[in-house]
């Protein structure tokens, strides 16, 4: 008879068995993201251009990017663009789906509804909304012409300040029915034994909602919030085809000077380091969503460290 060994005893070790079935999930996320996000660190560190290889410069590109006001106004622009969109798509899609949680008639065809932002590819809805803002076309200006509230059409897209707003817009009429829906599938989990509980000891809906709808949200607010940040700074399609950074950089994010620094003008070292510099924001989000995600513990009758 064989002697079992530690590698067999490993096999069959049930507190392996996970990391056995993420095996082939680990190697997929290795080879296409780990992988790439280690490139881009380097070539950072590099002067690399299309057509040729770089060699090493240290942190040259990134005493350039510091002395970059360009940069400094994609790095306003991206806080301002995450910051605004997602405190605004949070509001609205906190609202949504208190509203889709309560027993309303055609609730299945208003949920799909709301869901069609989402679902449509975001280079669409670009264009849709470059129509929209057109200096000449704009139905947004021909109706505010025909009500008599402007004499002229608006410069949505020409203006700073205007491209700024516009594309912010953009970004939350695709961003709502993400929050909306995955705040909806929280709220369904609440049961509706705690509400009544709490009806009848005399609780008004505002105290309803501040001490068992928000608290027992909490995690799933936090990872939400989390990913639409991560989307938002992200972003890239919706400013490229509406603006591609204009007018005079006011609506350059970091994502989309990076790619016009990279590949367009072909300075791949300084794209890279524009990119790289993206990444303590991400981090500080993952962080966000990972103190979140520890509250989950006094719902579990643990401590709430």
């Amino acid at each position: 008879m064989r002697e079992i060994t530690a590698w067999d005893r490993l096999k069959v070790n049930k507190n392996w068995l996970g990391a056995w079935f993420m095996l082939p999930a680990a190697a997929f996320l290795i080879l296409f993201l780990a992988y790439p996000l280690g490139l881009g660190v380097w070539l950072s560190f590099t002067d690399a251009r299309l057509g040729r290889d770089g060699v090493f410069v240290g942190v040259e590109n990134y005493i350039y990017l510091w002395e970059d006001s360009v940069f400094w106004l994609s790095v306003f622009n991206t806080i301002l663009y995450t910051g605004v969109a997602s405190i605004i798509k949070f509001a609205i899609g906190l609202y949504l789906a208190l509203l889709l949680n309560e027993n309303l008639p055609f609730k299945a065809i208003i949920r799909a509804i709301v869901l069609i932002p989402f679902i449509v590819p975001t280079v669409l809805s670009a264009i849709a909304f470059w129509w929209l803002f057109d200096p000449q076309f704009s139905i947004i200006s021909w109706s505010l012409k025909q009500m008599g509230l402007i004499t002229q059409n608006i410069d949505f897209l020409g203006d700073v300040w205007n491209a700024r707003w516009s594309v912010i817009f953009a970004n939350i009429w695709r961003g709502v029915p993400f929050v909306a829906i995955t705040l909806l599938a929280g709220l369904q989990t609440v049961s509706p034994s705690l509400y009544e509980a709490a009806t009848i000891d005399g609780a008004s809906t505002w105290q309803r909602f501040r001490f068992i709808t928000y608290p027992l949200l909490t995690p799933i607010i936090a990872v939400v919030m989390t990913f639409s940040v991560l989307f938002t700074f992200t972003d890239f399609q919706l400013i490229w085809v509406m603006t591609r950074g204009g007018p005079v950089n006011a609506t350059h994010l970091m994502a989309t000077l990076s790619y016009q620094r990279a590949i367009m003008s072909g300075y791949l070292g300084e794209g890279a380091a524009i990119s790289t510099a993206m990444i303590p924001f991400l981090l500080a989000a993952i962080m966000v969503s990972w103190f979140g995600l520890q509250r989950r513990k006094w719902q579990q009758g643990g401590d709430n460290d």
